[in-house]
C-alpha cells in the first residue's frame, strides 16, 4: 500500500486543471470565510456584526449629522440599530445600476468613505461592514427615512428578496437596520448585553454630545450614554476607584493638517499603565502610530521639565518610557481622513504621519499645562522619579531571571518538570496549585508534550506591588523563566516555550483566589499571551458520582442535580466532592482534567480591555469600598460559590 501513494499523488496532480480554481465573489466569500471579515465566528465575531452597523451611525455623528443612536437586542436574538442621520442614499447608482442602498448592502468595498467628500473621517474604512453583516445574517431589513419618504428593502443571507420600495411618508431622516445573525455561521447567536454596553459607552465617550441608547427586550433592561466631557470623562471613569495624583485629568486637543488629535491623561498611585488608543472611534487594541507619538511626547516633556527644574541631576540618566507610564491612565483619540488599519478588524493604526502630528500636539499642550499647573507637574514628577528608582532594582532582578532561563531545565526554579517535545506549538505548560497536585500532575501527564510547574502557596498580588518587588518574588520568577518569553515591553511571543499555558487550581475559595492572582499577573505583564489565545483555565471535576459499577465525573452543581435525578431509583449512590486536585490520583487527574480527548479547557480572552482593567483593579487593588460594592452588586449572579 505504501508504494502506491506516490503514484496516486502523481495522478491527483495531473487532474489539477484551470476549472479547479474556484472564484468566490461577494456574499459567497464572506459566508465561506467569515473570519477574514469579522475576525471569528464566536461571540466576539457576533458582536462585531453589531459594531460594524453601529460604526456607520458613528460616521454620521462624526460628520455632524447624527446625535442619537439606538440599539435594541430583540427577544428572537435579532439586533436593531437606528440613527437620526441623513439616511443612506436610495437613488440609482451609476455603476451598479441598482439603488445606492442595495449597492451598500450587497457589494463589498462599496461605500461613501473612499472619495473623502461625504465623510472626512470614518471608522468603516474598507466598505465591507454592512455587506458582510448582511451576508452573515439569516435575514436583514433596512428602512431609510430620506427626502420625505420611507424606503424599505429585505434580504435573506445577503440576497435581496425584492426591489427597494417606498412604504410611507417621513418628516425626519435616518437609517434603521434590523438583522438576525445566521445560526449556520454562529451557532447560538445571542449577543451579550453587558459587553455591547461597554462598547457603546466607549463610543459615547469618544463623541461628546452623542446620545446612545441600548435596550434588551429579553430582560427588559436598558442603558443610555451621553457625555459632555468626552474622553476626559472616560479617564475619570477608568480612575474612579483609584487614588489619583492630580484631581483633574489633563485634556489636550488640536487639529493638524485635518487630523483631529485628542488626549486625556491622569496619574494614579498604581503601578500599571492603562492607556487606550482609538482611531476614528475604532479601538486600536494593538496601538499604532498615534499611541507611539503620544508616548514619545510624554517621555520628552517630562524629561525636559525634570531637567529644567533640576529634578534630574546632570549626571543622572533620562527617564525612560516605563518610568513615565507607571500609574498612567490615558485615552488617545485621533480622527483622520485616510486611516491605514491593519486588517478588517482594525487592531493597529499604521499612518506614519500621525506619529509626528500627535507628538507635536502633546508636546506643545502638555508643556504649557505643566508651566501653568506646577503643583500637578510636581506630583507627576515625584511619581515618575520614584518609578525610575524601582526600575533599576527591577532590572537587576530581571537580568537574574534571564541568566537562569539559559540554564538546563533541571535547574530551572519552581521545580519545573519539562516535556520532551521541543516544538513550542505542540507543547503545553500546566501551572498547578500546590506540591501535592503538582506531584499527581507530573505522574499522570503525557511527558511528551505536557510540562508541569507547581506553585508553592499564593503568588504576589502584582496589582499592589512595584516592579522590583514583583520580580523578586520566587514563584513569579519561576513562571517568567519557564515561559522564556520575557515580561512587559520585553515580552517576545516568538520565544514562548509553550503555546498553551493552562492554569490548574483547586475548586475552592483558595483555588479561585490563586487563579485570580495569576490572571492579574498575566493581564498586567504578559497580555500578549491572552491576546494571542495562549492562556487557558483547566476545569477539574467538582464531584464523582458512583452507583454500583457506574461512575461519572460531574463539573457543575446543575450537572450533579441532573445526574442524581437520573439515578434516583438506584439503591446506593455515592457522591464525592473534590475540593483539591491533590485528592485525585494521577490516573483520575489525567482522565478528568489533562487528557486532551476528554478534558474541558476555558480559553482566557479579553473583549473589552478597559473594562478588564477596571475590574482587576477593583478586585485586586488597595481600595476596599469599591471591591465591597462590586461583590454586593454581583453576589446574585456568582456561580460555583464554595462556602
Amino acid at each position: 500500500m505504501t508504494q502506491d501513494k506516490p503514484k496516486a499523488a502523481k495522478q491527483a496532480r495531473k487532474k489539477y486543471k484551470a476549472e479547479d480554481i474556484q472564484v468566490l465573489e461577494g456574499r459567497q466569500a464572506v459566508r465561506l470565510r467569515p473570519g477574514m471579515y469579522i475576525g471569528s465566528t464566536d461571540q466576539r465575531g457576533l458582536h462585531h456584526l453589531v459594531y460594524e452597523i453601529t460604526y456607520n451611525c458613528i460616521d454620521e455623528a462624526m460628520a455632524g449629522y447624527c446625535d442619537q443612536i439606538s440599539v435594541t437586542l430583540g427577544e428572537d436574538n435579532s439586533v436593531k440599530v437606528e440613527d437620526n442621520g441623513r439616511g443612506i442614499p436610495v437613488g440609482i447608482h451609476p455603476t451598479t445600476k441598482i439603488s445606492a442602498l442595495e449597492t451598500v448592502m450587497t457589494t463589498l468595498h462599496a461605500g461613501a468613505k473612499f472619495g473623502g467628500h461625504t465623510y472626512m473621517v470614518s471608522g468603516g474604512l474598507h466598505g465591507v461592514g454592512a455587506s458582510a453583516v448582511n451576508a452573515l445574517s439569516a435575514w436583514l431589513k433596512v428602512d431609510v427615512k430620506r427626502e420625505g419618504k420611507v424606503h424599505h428593502q429585505e434580504y435573506r443571507q445577503g440576497i435581496p428578496r425584492g426591489p427597494l420600495t417606498t412604504t410611507g411618508e417621513a418628516t425626519d431622516t435616518g437609517t434603521t437596520v434590523v438583522f438576525l445573525p445566521d445560526t449556520e455561521i454562529f451557532g447560538k447567536a445571542e449577543c451579550e448585553f453587558n459587553i455591547i454596553c461597554e462598547h457603546l459607552r466607549e463610543l459615547a465617550y469618544l463623541n461628546k454630545g452623542l446620545e446612545i441608547h441600548i435596550f434588551d427586550q429579553k430582560k427588559e433592561r436598558e442603558q443610555t450614554f451621553y457625555f459632555e466631557g468626552g474622553i476626559t470623562g472616560f479617564v475619570r471613569h477608568l480612575n474612579r476607584n483609584r487614588v489619583v495624583r492630580h484631581r483633574r485629568p489633563i485634556y489636550i486637543a488640536n487639529t493638524v493638517n485635518s487630523t483631529m488629535v485628542e488626549a486625556a491623561l491622569q496619574y494614579n498611585d498604581g503601578f500599571s499603565e492603562s492607556s487606550f488608543s482609538f482611531a476614528n472611534c475604532v479601538n486600536t487594541i494593538d496601538g499604532g502610530t498615534h499611541l507611539t507619538g503620544f508616548r514619545s511626547a510624554l517621555t520628552r516633556v517630562l524629561n525636559d521639565y525634570a531637567r529644567k527644574n533640576k529634578m534630574l541631576k546632570e549626571d543622572e540618566p533620562n527617564l525612560i518610557g516605563d518610568d513615565v507610564r507607571e500609574g498612567l491612565t490615558a485615552i488617545i483619540s485621533v480622527k483622520l481622513a485616510s486611516p491605514q488599519f491593519e486588517g478588517q478588524t482594525k487592531g493597529k493604526l499604521g499612518n506614519a504621519e500621525v506619529k509626528s502630528q500627535v507628538e507635536g500636539v502633546v508636546v506643545e499642550s502638555l508643556s504649557l499645562y505643566f508651566e501653568e499647573h506646577p503643583d500637578d507637574a510636581k506630583r507627576i514628577m515625584e511619581k515618575c522619579l520614584l518609578a525610575a528608582k524601582g526600575r533599576e532594582a527591577a532590572r537587576k532582578a530581571r537580568d537574574l531571571i534571564v541568566k537562569r532561563g539559559s540554564l538546563e531545565t533541571a535547574t530551572l526554579p519552581g521545580k519545573l518538570a519539562d516535556c520532551s517535545e521541543k516544538e513550542p506549538s505542540l507543547c503545553e505548560l500546566y501551572i498547578v496549585e500546590g506540591p501535592s497536585a503538582g506531584g499527581s500532575a507530573k505522574e499522570g501527564r503525557n511527558r511528551r508534550f505536557q510540562a508541569i510547574l507547581p506553585l508553592r502557596g499564593k503568588i504576589l498580588n502584582v496589582e499592589k506591588a512595584p516592579p522590583d518587588k514583583m520580580l523578586s518574588h520566587e514563584e513569579i520568577r519561576a513562571i517568567i523563566t519557564a515561559l522564556g518569553a520575557g515580561i512587559d515591553d520585553e515580552f517576545d511571543l516568538s520565544k514562548l516555550r509553550y503555546h498553551r499555558v493552562i492554569l490548574m487550581t483547586d475548586a475552592d475559595v483558595d483555588g479561585s483566589h490563586i487563579r485570580t492572582l495569576l490572571l492579574t499577573f498575566f493581564f498586567r505583564h504578559m497580555a500578549e499571551l491572552i491576546n494571542n489565545s495562549h492562556l487557558y483555565i483547566a476545569q477539574p471535576p467538582l464531584y464523582r458520582v458512583k452507583a454500583g459499577k457506574l461512575q461519572q465525573w460531574v463539573y457543575s452543581e446543575p450537572e450533579k442535580e441532573g445526574v442524581l435525578a437520573k439515578l434516583k431509583e438506584s439503591k446506593k449512590v455515592e457522591v464525592q466532592r473534590y475540593k483539591g486536585l491533590g485528592e485525585m490520583s494521577a490516573e483520575q487527574l489525567w482522565e478528568t482534567t489533562m487528557n486532551p480527548a476528554t478534558r474541558t479547557l476555558l480559553e482566557v480572552n479579553v473583549e473589552d480591555a478597559a473594562k478588564a482593567d477596571r475590574i482587576f483593579h477593583i478586585l485586586m487593588g488597595d481600595e476596599v469600598p469599591p471591591r465591597k460594592a462590586f461583590i454586593q452588586a454581583h453576589a446574585k449572579s456568582v456561580k460555583n460559590l464554595d462556602i
